[in-house]
């Protein structure tokens, strides 16, 4: 094995990760065997966009793959379903199937702006409905034999909601095994996700010893957090999605706090990190804020988009300028504010539009209305906040 083999184990080993089960030199010696490995990592599709959650571990899965080894990105069209309870203080809805396939529609596109999902060594893709929609209620208890309530209730999530009496469903306690046999079924080496999946993967590590006697490796990842420490994702909605615009994933990344910036760029790109903390130490965060957006949008976005998004927030941000373009938004002979935040998509809701008007967050030709009934014509300009315009015609 070269030096660069060597490098790249070691990259792969340590850069974002949080542990390695059952150690870091057990997988290193796993891979220096030079035999192809398979490792997975599992995505419930709750929402209709991938986020920047989700690639911190699929550019890990990346790296694997660049490795020489097979990896699986694996949609929980059936755990979808159920709801994974991990660090969540209360039950979560339940969705459909058909709720849970619509939101799944998009995520092989984004997920391939990180994995090769073709020519040689391609990423597979799987949904774990093949085989636990299959399973019968024999099967179901022979997988829970293997567990524990008091392992269960270990979890410090279900610990805090006993104490708090709030409920916890049966299905909740079904969901790690649910994961676990994910790893059964499709016999895989390895499974990689965020910090807080820790308790799903071990259940698998658990499986895959006793039911296919074979050492299944889990690598955790530390979590893309906000400035409070929350897990930054759908459900604490301060998540940047893959969904958004070149300029609306500039625009929230600079909205990041100074503190958040070196956690971004071990998590979201390849550069060097005592060249951050060089940086951090002898130039102004803003400026080193501003290399992170421009390097995590053009992960996304092809050509000099992130050069554009960048240029266009400087000029709209930083020296006050309004942008020279704009979408633009069919109103015919006028409309109401409120009907025109909802046309250009700028709230997702009357009671939404209500509150940003009271809040003084809207603003006709750079004068802020307030009144409901204000009424926009043709030819105006409208401002939502700092980041979002809109011309109507």
């Amino acid at each position: 094995m070269c030096v660069e083999d060597h490098q790249q184990i070691e990259h792969f080993l340590t850069r974002g990760v949080e542990k390695v089960f059952p150690s870091a030199d057990f997988v290193q010696a796993r891979l220096k065997e030079g035999k192809p490995l398979t490792m997975y990592l599992g995505i419930d599709p709750t929402g209709p966009s991938l986020h920047l959650g989700h690639i911190v571990a699929l550019r890990k899965l990346r790296q694997f793959q660049d490795l020489g080894h097979k990896v699986i990105l694996l949609i929980g069209d059936f755990t979808g379903m159920i709801g994974d309870p991990s660090d969540k203080s209360a039950t979560r809805q339940r969705l459909t199937r058909k709720e849970v396939l619509q939101n799944a529609k998009l995520y092989k596109t984004q997920a391939s702006k990180i994995l090769r999902f073709s020519g040689k060594n391609a990423a597979v893709l799987k949904y774990n409905s093949k085989w636990l929609a299959k399973l019968s209620f024999e099967d179901v208890v022979e997988l829970a034999a293997h567990f524990t309530v008091q392992q269960m209730m270990a979890r410090d999530m279900f610990d805090r909601r006993m104490k708090e009496n709030k409920p916890i469903s049966i299905s909740e306690f079904m969901y790690p095994l649910m994961q676990g046999f994910d790893s059964v079924a499709m016999k895989t080496d390895g499974e990689i996700g965020g910090n807080d999946q820790t308790f799903n993967m071990l259940a698998g590590r658990t499986l895959m010893k006793e039911m296919h006697h074979k050492e299944k490796f889990v690598v955790t990842m530390k979590l893309l957090v906000d400035a409070t420490g929350k897990k930054m994702g759908k459900t604490e909605g301060n998540m940047i999605t893959l969904g958004d615009s070149a300029d609306e994933m500039f625009g929230k990344v600079m909205s990041w706090t100074d503190g958040m910036i070196r956690n971004g760029f071990e998590l979201l790109t390849d550069v060097s990190l005592d060249e951050i903390d060089h940086a951090l130490a002898n130039q102004n965060p803003r400026d080193v804020k501003m290399r992170l957006a421009e390097t995590v949008v053009g992960s996304f976005f092809e050509g000099k988009a992130a050069k554009a998004a960048q240029e266009r927030f400087v000029a709209t941000f930083q020296k006050h300028e309004t942008p020279t373009e704009m979408p633009e938004v069919s109103i015919g002979s006028g409309m109401s504010i409120m009907d025109l935040l909802l046309a250009a998509k700028f709230v997702g809701s009357k009671s939404e539009a209500r509150r940003v008007l009271d809040e003084g967050g809207v603003k006709v030709d750079e004068q802020v209305v307030k009144a409901y009934d204000t009424m926009v014509k043709a030819g105006q300009m409208i401002q939502k906040g700092k980041r979002h315009f809109v011309k109507t015609i």
